[in-house]
């Protein structure tokens, strides 16, 4: 919004909500506009110059298979008639993976206890509205650092998370017992996933294959990072607070037993990438420009287009990218 709402005004701005892509329209090899629905109605906005697409690392690679551009054989197996071949559309996925670590502490110190509690739950609520203060003015996590997972390392390629609460999974309601939470992530997986469709219609959802964990160097690191996390907490000041390692527990303490425990609990930490990457190999699917290779009128703008996923957050990156993008289009219109 903080870049959408200055430029709200402008007569060749037109906003429209509640909207789902179908396909990129083309003529030859131009893109020339985008089919979309509205309240189930199909509708067709016509590209003055380039249709610009920014729907993420999954929903990109997705528009553009079914608008005909991606591996032909996959395509032509949808019935979906190939407008352009381009083997790397859907491939080279990466994601940070995060493994969650609970801790149960002794006292009623965390969100858990807010949150569980009518009346302060109600406080925080009351707090936040009379002086934007407070608990609910909370972001994801409080604390964020870096560290490596060994002294051969010579960059940091692991990312703790630290949050005041617990839940099974996001979106659950928190823990009735009193706990924090310490993710940890590998900055730089070795591991590479793909995107694919499950029919030639828009609505369905894409069939996602992260194929996390698939390399040696993956599950040292993701390992490291749970035997630091219990390194970290076993020192004062946090020792003296914990009670119980709830997640995942006392009882896997070898490198495989943790291994395991990664693969059963652990989540995408939302970073996906690499899905229709940058280069001039035979699986890059834009140019430096973020132009799609062999049409024309057609730029991905968005996090899909990263060769390699970046070693912390995407989201500043993903600004940079957008920021580089809109400078090249106005030379281009020069």
């Amino acid at each position: 919004m903080g870049y959408l709402r200055p430029a709200k005004k402008r007569g060749n701005l037109t906003v429209i909500t509640g909207a789902h892509v179908e396909r990129i329209l083309f003529e030859g090899k131009r893109a020339v506009g985008v089919r979309f629905s509205v309240s189930g109605k199909s509708r067709e906005a016509q590209a003055g110059r380039e249709v610009l697409m920014a729907s993420g690392a999954l929903g990109s690679p997705q528009i553009l298979m079914l608008s005909g551009i991606g591996p032909a054989s996959h395509l032509k197996g949808h019935g979906i008639d190939v407008v352009h071949g381009l083997e790397g559309v859907g491939q080279n996925l990466q994601d940070h993976l995060q493994v969650r670590m609970v801790f149960e502490v002794n006292r009623p110190i965390s969100l858990n206890d807010s949150v569980n509690n009518p009346i302060r739950k109600a406080l925080m609520g009351v707090q936040y509205m009379l002086t934007r203060t407070g608990p609910l003015t909370f972001g994801a996590s409080l604390v964020c650092a870096f560290g490596r997972s060994g002294p051969e390392v010579a960059t940091p390629d692991i990312q703790w998370h630290m949050q005041p609460l617990s839940a099974d999974k996001p979106g659950d309601g928190l823990h009735r017992f009193s706990a924090f939470t310490s993710s940890t992530c590998q900055l730089r997986p070795e591991s590479r996933g793909h995107i694919e469709l499950k029919s030639s219609d828009p609505r369905d959802y894409p069939a996602i294959h992260p194929n996390y964990l698939a390399t040696e160097t993956d599950r040292r690191v993701t390992v490291a990072g749970m035997k630091v996390t219990r390194d970290i907490v076993s020192k004062e000041p946090l020792a003296s607070l914990i009670k119980e390692e709830r997640v995942p527990g006392a009882k896997y303490a070898s490198d495989d037993q943790l291994l395991e425990a990664a693969r059963n609990t652990s989540q995408t930490i939302y970073h996906p990438v690499g899905t229709c990457k940058m280069g001039s190999d035979p699986k890059a699917v834009v140019d430096s420009t973020l132009k799609v290779h062999g049409l024309k009128g057609l730029r991905i703008i968005d996090a899909s287009i990263m060769p390699t996923v970046t070693s912390g957050n995407t989201n500043a990156p993903t600004i940079m990218i957008a920021e580089k993008a809109s400078d090249m289009i106005l030379e281009d219109s020069r």
